[in-house]
């Protein structure tokens, strides 16, 4: 087995690390995955956009208790990178010095095409996916939307779009303790078509299938399997169009408090998860998408990969 490398990913709702190995023949071996929450990009929709002291702070301390979990593996190599939130922000810059100064580490801010493809790469080291030669993936999270398509398992378009849960509940929820009208949905829904068909992605590779991963698709899983006492990993990895907008009819109208009750939904994830829903289910839509698979594969994997080929 070969040493163990770690990746702390700054995402604009959560900050993540991956500490993994390789398995001899190019696949990445998880060891420790950890989450905190800390919404660092609230405010992404200022004008310009800015990094808040409150968010920032709770990154930091965020980053350092990852790279103190990390360091219990005795990495070899440890890999900072920052997504849409830092990358959209004027103070990003700013953030990744005080990240410098305070942990040693370099903060790489990537670019969304970096981001897309590091995402695109990850889900290629999923072996479930191992069959599929034509497929999209949609890496949905809190500044933006990543949205790849592979043919015969190459990339052919990679682009990043601002579409992400928090900027969008910021940009068109005016109170997200209240329950979600079915008006504030359907323009979300429409916003996202909109971008989606001018960004000029396409939709056209033969017998594709369309991949998700992310946060949001992870949380449809885990809401379906707390109904029916299974863990997240024990569900299917099909979900339909058709259950994400059940979802949506069901949770939409809820109270901010009520939504965080509902088993399955992290609570800090109840006010962004209504505009992660409409998102998903736009985004199918405009494709004549079904249903998507769920990977829990990701962006962590693709730059461990990277990682781990270079040792």
């Amino acid at each position: 087995m070969s040493p163990a490398i770690a990746v702390i990913d700054v995402g604009s709702n959560s900050i993540k690390v991956l500490v993994a190995t390789g398995d001899g023949v190019g696949g990445v071996v998880p060891l420790l995955g950890k989450t905190i929450d800390t919404r660092i990009g609230a405010g992404i929709n200022q004008t310009p956009p800015r990094l808040g002291e409150e968010g920032t702070t709770a990154g930091l301390a965020a980053i350092q208790q990852l790279l103190a979990d990390a360091a219990a593996f005795s990495p070899v190599r440890v890999m900072l990178v920052a997504t849409s939130a830092v990358r959209d922000a004027a103070n990003g810059a700013e953030f990744a010095a005080r990240v410098r100064r305070e942990t040693g580490c370099e903060l790489r801010i990537l670019s969304g095409e970096e981001e897309a493809n590091g995402i695109g790469r990850g889900l290629t080291c999923d072996p479930a996916l191992a069959g599929l030669a034509n497929f999209y993936v949609f890496d949905l999270g809190g500044g933006s939307l990543e949205c790849l398509g592979f043919l015969e398992r190459d990339v052919q378009q990679a682009i990043s779009l601002p579409l992400g849960c928090v900027r969008l509940t910021e940009k068109f929820v005016s109170d997200p303790t209240a329950p979600i009208r079915a008006v504030t949905g359907n323009r979300i829904m429409a916003h996202t078509r909109t971008v989606m068909a001018e960004s000029g992605f396409r939709f056209d590779l033969p017998d594709a299938t369309a991949v998700a991963t992310g946060g949001t698709a992870t949380t449809a899983r885990a809401i379906y399997g707390a109904g029916t006492n299974r863990a997240v990993d024990a569900t299917s990895s099909l979900i339909s169009v058709r259950q994400l907008r059940e979802q949506l009819d069901q949770i939409a109208p809820l109270t901010l408090e009520q939504r965080r009750r509902v088993p399955g939904l992290p609570p800090e994830r109840a006010d962004v998860y209504p505009a992660a829903l409409a998102t998903l289910i736009a985004v199918a839509e405009t494709g004549g998408l079904y249903s998507y698979r769920h990977s829990f594969y990701n962006l962590r994997y693709g730059l461990a990969a990277e990682l781990l080929a270079g040792l």
